[in-house]
Parts: structure tokens; C-alpha cells; sequence
């Protein structure tokens, strides 16, 4: 098949060439290729991966989590619950400051919450819907009452939901915060060019400012992989997230490279755009019938072995096998293209033309095109629009598309792989499916503590979700890292994360 590969290519030889010029100069900067180009730097209003992994060095937030998915204190040095679940307090650190030299206490994290909650394009208002009202009684207390219990809150606050940036920066300019945001991370902002880079300093003031090594930490989006990992194997970079994985077989023998994999927590889906506008209304997918043959006709084992090198474990829900909320009765559907074909004939039709949006990076762009081919044996005709990845979700969110392909990195609760995908006000519900009774479920699961009895809600709602067919999952996202043997120190994170600490480049 051929590759679309001219756009991505030219992106990333630019950034190479940054890269590269910069290795004599900057010989203890630390560079990071990135997958694409994040979206607005703005917490409250971002939704990339690749923008997680930037705020990871430049925002802390009340919460964190170490290795082993445990959530560990950052801004926040303890919290408790109250006996009726329905109050959440935290002790907050003394010693935090902002990059603009003002003080993190109570009263900035109030403000933080309240504009993530009232923001009018907020993108973490459902992460916090359970939240009334915030109260800083001291310097060093923070107090959250919630409407309901909600047993997702330490999780949301362990993400952009509990980033903390400085309120002086929050004017009637909005887009102030995201072309120059001032957080209190251990790296603070310097400048941004658009699909170049994103370059940051080390921010001397920081609390464990001893246990960051570099002066600067730069991110490359570089949405080519071959050019990115041969960027990586020429100096030009020192780590790399989302190898790809067809690499893999070669980079586990590199001795010059370090490969460092780890299971993710999230998933590639496809989904299909039911209710967001003019083009559903227009779309060949309106019928649930014609969604399920498109799914029929793809073979997720093959995706997995031509694109993934193994390692994309195939998906039939967005929970993954590490998940103490994966359902094992819950499989991918296998390749029936005979079934696929039929179901088109019980809708009426015979061909099926759509187009097929995608992010467009080396890795998707490959399962785009299988995913052409093998429609297309079942009676499909899809035209492909590869798409910047940022770009496709202002796209995504605006209803511009019929189906689209899309990753995410995952939640460690299971609320944060499900709740603003498919609920029928979800912020990230781009395809405006909408099911009361799936609603109903994920309410509900929110604020059941009960383990036994939360997954037996999400099963449910998995139930008639499928039945629906508003989208389906290709594979569980696992995160192929690729170091410089100059990097020292690092350790790869379930949720995807570059987490600095403690991490150095020998000399």
C-alpha cells in the first residue's frame, strides 16, 4: 500500500534540522520527539496526549501518581474524605510558587477549580461537575463540597483537572494562558513555534528544583516515525514517546538506543459522528446497521501484526486487561465480511462511500489504509483525510466528519476511559451519541465506591453502548519509549507520562 507519507516528512525534517543544529550548543538540554504537535497549552482548555506530556514538566497538580498507578502527593500533601463521601479536603504545600514569583496556596487552587469549572470552552467542567463549591478556610486548606459523592475526583485531580496555574493570568483574554501559561512546575515557559517546538527552563524557584538536571528541556513534534527515531540514533534527540512499532523487532537489538515499553492504560477507536451537526444528518452511518458492517469488515489481529509488531494488543472496550473494570466476557469482534456485507443489503445499500478522518502521523496512517482496504472487500469506498492531529479535533468537536480515528492515553479510573466519550453532554463526545440509559449507568457508577458493584454498572452500560455501535476500539495503546544511552534515570509510566525527576544525561 502506499504511504501518504510527503506532509509528516517535511514537518519532521524541520524539526530534525532544529535538532541537530542545536546538539553542540545545548549539549545538556534534553530533547523530546513528540508524536505531533499539541493543541492550546492551556490545562483547562487542552485535550492532547502530546500537551499532557508537556504539562507533565511545566504544570504540577494536586495529585500524581508513581509507577505503580498509586496516587502520591504533588502540590497536595494529604487528603481526606469526610464520612458522607461528599466533602474532600486537602493540606496543600507551603513552599510552591508560581513562575511569575507568586505564591501557590489555597486561594490559587480555588480560583483554579472555579475557572476550570465556569470556563465557557472548558474542557474539564464533567471532570469536576460533582464539585458545588471551593473553600480555602487558610493558606494551606482546601476544601471541596460536592454535590454527590464521586469516587473519580482524586483521579481528575491527579490530571489537568488539578493543574494549578497563576490567577493573575486569568483576564478577559482567555487566550493569554495558552500562548504563554505560567503554571508551577519544576520547568517554566519560554517560547512556542507552531509544529516546531516548544522550548522550556528549568525554574530555579521550584520547591525540588535539585532534582531536575537540565537547563532547558525542548519537545519536537515529529509526527514521521522513521524520521524521529533516526533524528533519536543521530544525537538529535534524547527520547522519544510512540516509536513505531513495526521498529520494534529492530530497536530491542540496537545497543545504541534504549527501549523501554510499557502497557498503557488507553486505547485507538474509531467513532462515528451520530448527531454533531449537518454531517450526520448527511452521513451513510445514521444507521447503526452500516456501523456494525464497517466494523465487521476489519480484522484487528492483522492491524496488530503489519502495523503494530505485535504489541497492539486488539480492543472490544475501553477498559484494558490490566483494568480491574476489564470485562473479559467483553471480546473484539472477529473479520466477517460475509455478515458486513449483509447487514449493508438489510439497510439498503450496496456501497457505502465515507470519509475517514485521521490523525496524520506514520503509525495511523498506516491502520487508515488498511482499514480502507479491508472495507472496501465488504462493499466501503473510503476516501482518506489525514489531518494534524490538533487540527482534527477542533474538527472533531466543530462535527466536521463521518468517522474518525482517535487515541487516547487512559485514566487510571476507569470513569476517565468512558464518561466524556459517550454520556449525551460528554466534552468529548464529538460524535454527539447520546443513550438516557447509558447515562444513567456512568452517573451512577460515579458515585458508587463498591468495586463489585461499579464494574457491574459499567457492564451494563457496555451492553447497550455495543448495541448502539457508536464507535468501536482497535487496540490498547502501549507506550514504546526509545532513550539515548545518555539518558539516566528514567522510568516509563503506565499513563504515558515523561515524568523528570531525577532523570540525567551522562556526559
Amino acid at each position: 500500500m502506499k504511504k501518504n507519507t510527503w506532509k509528516p516528512l517535511g514537518l519532521a525534517l524541520g524539526g530534525l534540522t532544529l535538532a541537530l543544529a542545536g546538539v553542540s550548543t545545548m549539549a545538556q538540554d534534553l530533547r523530546i520527539g513528540l508524536q505531533e504537535d499539541p493543541d492550546v497549552l492551556d490545562p483547562h482548555r487542552a485535550r492532547t496526549y502530546v500537551g499532557r506530556i508537556v504539562f507533565t514538566s511545566l504544570c504540577d497538580k494536586l495529585v500524581d501518581l508513581d509507577d505503580k498507578l498509586q496516587f502520591v502527593p504533588q502540590l497536595a500533601t494529604s487528603w481526606a474524605w469526610s464520612d458522607d463521601n461528599k466533602t474532600l479536603t486537602f493540606k496543600l504545600r507551603d513552599d510552591a510558587y508560581f513562575h511569575d514569583g507568586s505564591k501557590f496556596d489555597a486561594a490559587a487552587a480555588r480560583a483554579n477549580l472555579e475557572r476550570a469549572m465556569s470556563l465557557q470552552d472548558s474542557m474539564r467542567k464533567g471532570e469536576l461537575a460533582s464539585v458545588e463549591r471551593v473553600e480555602a478556610p487558610d493558606a494551606q486548606t482546601l476544601v471541596l463540597h460536592l454535590k454527590r459523592p464521586d469516587a473519580t475526583l482524586v483521579a481528575q485531580l491527579s490530571d489537568r483537572a488539578g493543574m494549578m496555574l497563576s490567577p493573575k493570568t486569568f483576564t478577559e483574554d482567555v487566550g493569554a494562558v495558552g500562548r504563554k501559561p505560567v503554571c508551577s512546575g519544576p520547568y517554566e515557559f519560554v517560547e512556542r513555534v507552531q509544529n516546531d517546538r516548544i522550548v522550556l527552563k528549568k525554574f530555579d524557584k521550584y520547591y525540588d528544583a535539585d532534582s531536575y538536571a537540565f537547563p532547558r528541556v525542548v519537545f519536537l513534534p515529529i509526527p514521521d516515525t522513521t524520521v524521529r527515531l533516526s533524528n533519536l540514533r543521530a544525537g538529535g534527540l534524547d527520547i522519544l514517546e510512540r516509536m513505531n512499532p513495526s521498529d520494534a523487532p529492530q530497536v530491542k537489538n540496537d545497543d545504541s538506543v534504549q527501549f523501554m515499553p510499557v502497557s498503557g492504560l488507553g486505547f485507538q477507536e474509531v467513532f462515528f459522528n451520530v448527531g454533531n451537526g449537518a454531517r450526520a444528518e448527511s452521513s451513510p452511518f445514521k444507521d447503526a446497521r452500516v456501523r456494525k458492517a464497517l466494523e465487521l469488515s476489519l480484522d484487528r489481529n492483522v492491524i496488530n501484526e503489519v502495523v503494530g509488531g505485535g504489541i497492539f494488543e486488539p480492543a472490544g472496550q475501553p477498559f484494558p486487561p490490566a483494568s480491574p473494570y476489564h470485562d473479559k466476557q467483553v471480546l473484539p469482534s472477529q473479520r466477517d465480511v460475509a455478515k458486513a456485507r449483509a447487514l449493508l443489503k438489510e439497510a439498503g445499500l450496496d456501497k457505502v462511500k465515507a470519509e475517514f478522518a485521521f490523525g496524520n502521523n506514520t503509525t495511523t496512517s498506516a491502520i487508515a489504509e488498511m482499514i480502507q482496504a479491508m472495507a472496501a472487500e465488504a462493499g466501503f469506498e473510503l476516501s482518506l483525510r489525514p489531518t494534524e492531529y490538533a487540527a482534527l479535533l477542533n474538527e472533531a468537536r466543530a462535527g466536521n466528519f463521518e468517522m474518525l480515528m482517535r487515541g487516547w492515553s487512559g485514566r487510571v479510573d476507569p470513569d476517565g476511559n468512558v464518561y466524556q466519550f459517550v454520556t449525551c453532554k460528554g466534552t468529548l463526545n464529538d460524535g454527539r451519541y447520546c443513550n438516557p440509559e447509558v447515562d444513567s449507568l456512568l452517573d451512577e457508577a460515579r458515585i458508587t465506591p463498591d468495586e463489585t458493584a461499579r464494574r457491574a454498572l459499567y457492564q451494563k452500560a457496555q451492553a447497550l453502548r455495543q448495541k448502539d455501535v457508536h464507535n468501536f476500539y482497535l487496540y490498547y495503546q502501549p507506550w514504546p519509549f526509545v532513550l539515548s544511552k545518555k539518558v539516566q534515570g528514567f522510568t516509563a509510566y503506565p499513563d504515558g507520562m515523561v515524568r523528570l525527576k531525577g532523570v540525567t544525561l551522562a556526559k
